[in-house]
């Protein structure tokens, strides 16, 4: 079988039930983002905090390409792939609960960056709120599951709290973020 079937070379895709579209439409940008996350996450496996956080990822990359899956579909198309769904959502929220109970509490901004493992999760993480904005953003048109949303939302949380996981086992420290400095000649207000 051919990798290119020129079947999309007129500017339109086919959603899985057969219906065409535009790959400009909501639909495609929105799996289309999920997929860049999905990638993005697979750069930050590269540099593993430890091997059952690499497992979590590696599980997250399945479940993102069953909500890409979900996303191609005609609404209501029953495609045959698991669904992410409250139990997923969960799971995240005990990934983060568990990150959170070796970092200090947080209680400034901290810029993206630090070692290696918490740049590539920091940047999965700004991939991930983008994906996010551009799904609820099609929900407002079209059906699309909150649970999606909510997985989404708690994924972009998660890979937060790992990227200072990945700081803090690295012995980097976040960077703090400063506000405009008033001595400098900013007062803050415009």
């Amino acid at each position: 079988m051919k990798i290119y079937t020129k079947t999309g070379d007129s500017g339109e895709t086919g959603l899985f039930g057969g219906t065409r579209i535009s790959k400009a439409s909501d639909r495609v940008e929105s799996y289309g983002e999920v997929d860049e996350l999905n990638s993005v996450i697979g750069l930050a496996r590269m540099n593993p905090i430890d091997d059952e956080r690499d497992a979590l990822l590696r599980t997250i990359q399945s479940e993102l390409f069953n909500v890409g899956a979900e996303l191609a579909a005609r609404p209501g198309k029953d495609v045959g792939i698991p669904k992410v769904d409250e139990p997923q959502v969960r799971t995240l929220e005990r990934a983060i609960d568990t990150a959170e109970e070796e970092l200090e509490p947080l209680a400034f901004f901290i810029l993206p960056g630090g070692s290696p493992a918490a740049s590539h999760l920091h940047h999965a993480r700004t991939v991930c709120r983008r994906a996010e904005r551009r799904v609820v953003s099609l929900a407002q048109q079209d059906e699309v599951r909150p649970a999606l949303i909510r997985y989404l939302n708690r994924l972009s949380d998660l890979l937060f709290v790992l990227a200072r996981l990945a700081n803090h086992r690295a012995g980097v420290a976040d960077v703090p973020w400063k506000g405009r400095d008033k001595k400098a000649g900013g007062s803050g207000d415009s």
